[in-house]
Order: C-alpha cells, then structure tokens, then sequence
C-alpha cells in the first residue's frame, strides 16, 4: 500500500495537482488522497481506475513499483 500510496504522490506531484485538485478530476475525495498516499487505507478497484483517471495515466503504471525505486 506504501509503494502504491508513493506511486500515487509521484504522478501527482508531476501534474503539480493539490490534492484537491487531483479529488476534482477524479470521484476520490481529497481527505482521501493524502491517507492513499501513505498507504493508511485499502483501495477498492474502482478507486484505482478513479485516481488513474485523474492522474492521465493507466491503472497499472500505479503498480510499477520497480521504476518508482529507479525514480
């Protein structure tokens, strides 16, 4: 979840998106986002596909955790 949360902050950080901004472009409330981010809750898979939206990217690249520790 840790990885995952790190992969999330990544790809928002690029997009230079507050949190609320990123929550505004997808259906993933912003409160949300930064526990995601630390990997304090569990994600449903509908979650993943909102937050992939909202990040330009596909749902997968949030689990390619080899380049996220080459980053």
């Amino acid at each position: 979840m840790i990885a995952f949360g790190k992969r999330v902050e990544k790809f928002r950080k690029k997009l230079d998106l507050s949190y609320r901004e990123l929550a505004q472009k997808c259906d993933v409330d912003h409160s949300n986002i930064s526990k995601i981010e630390k990997g304090e809750v569990d994600l449903r898979i509908s979650t993943i596909q909102e937050l992939a939206k909202g990040l330009e990217v596909h749902p997968q690249e949030l689990f390619d955790f080899e380049i996220a520790k080459k980053s």
